[in-house]
C-alpha cells in the first residue's frame, strides 16, 4: 500500500467556517486518521499550505495543528506547481476573482457557497474551469448530514410512495447585540458587504431540494429585514440593510410542493435548528441534522376535529426513529474525502461549479420574486 501526497491551498481558514469545519475537523481530521484511502488501497496524506492576509493569525492556527506551511501571498502559493488544489471559504464577492486566478494557474477548484453573489460570474467561473479541464467542486455538505442521509435512505427504499410535500424550517435568534453579544458577524445584515439570508441559504435550499425531492421548477419568496437596527462588533449601532428572513415555496419535478422559512429573527421550538418534514401517500418523515422519525400510513392516527375539548392524541408518540446503521462521518469532512478522490483518481463526484451556479440562480430568482411579488420560474441551465 503505497502513500501519496496533495499539496492544497487552503484560502480564507481564520473565519468561523473555514476553521472549524474545512480546516480542523476535515484536514486536520484526514491528516490524524493516515489521510484518504483509494479504491486500490493506497492512501493520499494532505499537505495544506494556510494563506490568508493576517499573518499573525495564520502562524497560530499553523502552529497549533502541526501544519508546516503558511503564508500571505497567494500569488507565490498559486505558482508552486507541487501543490495543486485550491480551497477557498473567504467572503463570497471575492471568490469568483480567486478562483478564476486559481483556475488560470492550473489549479483543481473547491470552494465554499455561493460560488458568486451572481448567476454571471457563477457561470463564467464554471466556463474558466471547464475550458481548462480541470477538476472543481462546491461545498454542499448538508447532503452528507445524517439527518438527510436518512431521508435519502427512506426516499431510495419506497418509503414515502408518492411524495406530496416538503416543509422546512430553518433558523434561530441571532442577537441584536445591545442586551447579548452578537453570534454572527455584522457584514451579514449588509447587503453591500455580501449579507442577507437568501444569499447564504438558498444556495443550500437548491441542491437539498435538486438532489432529495425533485429539480425546481418555480417558485415564490417573500424576504423580509425584520429587525432594522443592529449592533456590529465594536458596539456600534447601525443599519441592518439586509434581509433576516425569507419564506419561500418551491414547485418541484413530479409536482412535488415544497415550502422553507429561513429566519435570524426566529425562536426554536422545534426538534432542531433546521427540520424537514416530508409527507407522502405511503409514510412521512421528520429530519433534523442528525435524527429522523417515521410515521408510516398503517401507524397514522385519526384525529378529530373538535376545539371544545383538550387533543387527547399526543402527536409526538407514534413516530419511529431511523436507526444508525453506519457511522456518520463530519458532512464537511465526507465531502473533502470524495473530492480528493475525485483529483486523485477521477472517482465520481457530481457537486461541480455548475451545480454551485444553480445555487445562485435559485437566489436570484427568490430575489426577483421578492421585488416583483409574483412566482418565477426557474430556467434549465446548460452543462
Amino acid at each position: 500500500m503505497a502513500q501519496h501526497r496533495i499539496g492544497i491551498i487552503m484560502h480564507g481558514v481564520t473565519g468561523r467556517m473555514g476553521m472549524n469545519q474545512h480546516l480542523i475537523r476535515s484536514i486536520v481530521a484526514i491528516r490524524a486518521q493516515g489521510g484518504v484511502t483509494l479504491s486500490n488501497g493506497d492512501r493520499v496524506m494532505p499537505d495544506p499550505i494556510l494563506i490568508g492576509r493576517n499573518a499573525e493569525k495564520i502562524a497560530d492556527l499553523a502552529r497549533h495543528y502541526k501544519i508546516e506551511r503558511w503564508g500571505t501571498d497567494l500569488d507565490l502559493a498559486l505558482q508552486n506547481k507541487d501543490d495543486t488544489v485550491f480551497f477557498d471559504a473567504a467572503t463570497t464577492q471575492m471568490r469568483p476573482t480567486l478562483l478564476a486566478r486559481a483556475i488560470a494557474a492550473g489549479k483543481h477548484v473547491y470552494c465554499e457557497k455561493p460560488v458568486a453573489t451572481n448567476l454571471k460570474e457563477a457561470l463564467n467561473i464554471y466556463t474558466l474551469a471547464k475550458k481548462a479541464g480541470i477538476k472543481h467542486g462546491v461545498v454542499q455538505d448538508k447532503l452528507f448530514l445524517p439527518g438527510l442521509q436518512k431521508l435519502k435512505l427512506l426516499n431510495d427504499s419506497g418509503f414515502f410512495g408518492r411524495i406530496l410535500s416538503v416543509r422546512g424550517e430553518f433558523g434561530y435568534w441571532v442577537f441584536e447585540g445591545d442586551l447579548q453579544p452578537i453570534q454572527r458577524p455584522s457584514w451579514n445584515y449588509r447587503s453591500a458587504d455580501g449579507g442577507g439570508i437568501i444569499l447564504d441559504m438558498l444556495c443550500h435550499w437548491r441542491y437539498v431540494l435538486d438532489n432529495l425531492f425533485g429539480e425546481v421548477k418555480s417558485l415564490s419568496c417573500l424576504g423580509a429585514t425584520h429587525i432594522p437596527e443592529r449592533f456590529d462588533e465594536e458596539g456600534k449601532k447601525y443599519q441592518a440593510t439586509a434581509d433576516d428572513a425569507a419564506y419561500a415555496t418551491f414547485e418541484l419535478e413530479g409536482g412535488v410542493i415544497a415550502q422553507i422559512n429561513s429566519s435570524w429573527t426566529t425562536r426554536v421550538r422545534r426538534d432542531d435548528l433546521v427540520t424537514f418534514h416530508v409527507d407522502g401517500t405511503h409514510g412521512s418523515a421528520v429530519a433534523g441534522l442528525t435524527d429522523c422519525l417515521t410515521q408510516a400510513r398503517v401507524n397514522t392516527p385519526k384525529p378529530v376535529w373538535s376545539p371544545d375539548t383538550r387533543q387527547p392524541i399526543n402527536f409526538f408518540e407514534g413516530w419511529a426513529a431511523v436507526p444508525d446503521t453506519r457511522i456518520h462521518d463530519n458532512a464537511f469532512k465526507v465531502q473533502w474525502e470524495l473530492f480528493i478522490r475525485h483529483v486523485v483518481e477521477d472517482a465520481p463526484f457530481k457537486w461541480n461549479l455548475l451545480e454551485g451556479a444553480k445555487g445562485v440562480q435559485l437566489v436570484e430568482c427568490a430575489l426577483e420574486s421578492w421585488k416583483q411579488r409574483r412566482w418565477i420560474d426557474v430556467p434549465e441551465i446548460a452543462a
